[in-house]
């Protein structure tokens, strides 16, 4: 199969492996539809993350099942499904309370910019559709599997109301980039407000007693993607959201390492590719 992989610092390759197969009797296989270069996978074209060795990439995809393991249940081969970047069993506590990017089994579901993939823990990791989706869905329906997802979840800006007990955020300051937006953040929240952050940090340091004094609380974390499923799948498929329209570079797989260069050189937001 045609995948992604990442050799060193700007150096993306398009290569023939070998298709994945069922390792676990709770895998799945699923044949990619689209998948997408998430901001994330910038740290590692960057160098900021080390790369050591070749390494397939991606972690956002929807597709269609090819092949699962005896023991799942919840999708069969045939259907379309989107599913979150950690895969999880949505069953252990972690889950049932939410989380289940901490998920107690949890396992990071990478190379996805491929043809095809191998998705541990089907059952609690991916949702399927109820019927195959239009085209035009595809691109939101994409998007759900990670930035609509972190920017629905608790810990993103699009939901803090979520950490004041429901009773909604009168304001909302989103600072990224820089550690000092970080601490812009925190100086800039009443005592007893909530600061939540998206995406990896790095570099991002804060002073221990500069948070005690400060009565602000800082929630982030991997977005627990898979909990939104259901929901963000039905907003799109009724017409209620389009979040597809964050890609504004389209690409064939073979090209997607133009998709990396349009996105570190600011002249795109965000490339989804198609096998």
């Amino acid at each position: 199969m045609r995948a992604t992989v990442i050799h060193a610092l700007g150096d993306i390759r398009v290569e023939d492996l070998p298709e994945p197969e069922l390792q676990q009797p709770t895998d799945a296989v699923i044949r990619t539809v689209a998948a997408c270069v998430c901001g994330s996978d910038l740290w590692d074209y960057r160098g900021i993350n080390p790369v050591t060795r070749p390494t397939p990439i991606g972690h956002e995809y929807v597709g269609i099942v090819e092949e699962v393991g005896t023991d799942v249940t919840n999708v069969k081969p045939g259907q379309f499904v989107i599913g979150s970047f950690f895969a999880s069993d949505n069953t252990c506590p972690n889950c049932l309370n939410g989380y289940q990017t901490s998920c107690l089994h949890r396992e990071f579901v990478g190379g996805a910019q491929a043809e095809y993939v191998r998705v541990p823990l089907a059952d609690g990791t991916l949702v399927a559709t109820p019927d195959l989706p239009a085209d035009e869905h595809v691109a939101s329906l994409l998007a759900c599997s990670d930035v609509m997802g972190t920017g629905w979840g608790e810990d993103g800006v699009a939901q803090v109301k979520e950490l004041t007990d429901g009773v909604g955020a009168d304001a909302v300051l989103e600072c990224v980039g820089t550690p000092e937006s970080m601490r812009q953040a925190l100086h800039s929240t009443r005592p007893g407000g909530n600061v939540g952050f998206v995406g990896v940090p790095h570099g991002v340091e804060i002073n221990g007693e500069e948070l005690f004094y400060s009565h602000v609380a800082l929630r982030g974390g991997p977005a627990p993607v898979r909990g939104f499923l259901p929901d963000l799948i039905e907003r799109v498929l009724a017409g209620r959201i389009n979040p597809g329209k964050v890609f504004d570079l389209a690409l064939p797989l073979d090209e997607i390492a133009e998709g990396y260069r349009a996105m570190d050189e600011r002249r795109a937001i965000k490339a989804l590719v198609r096998p």
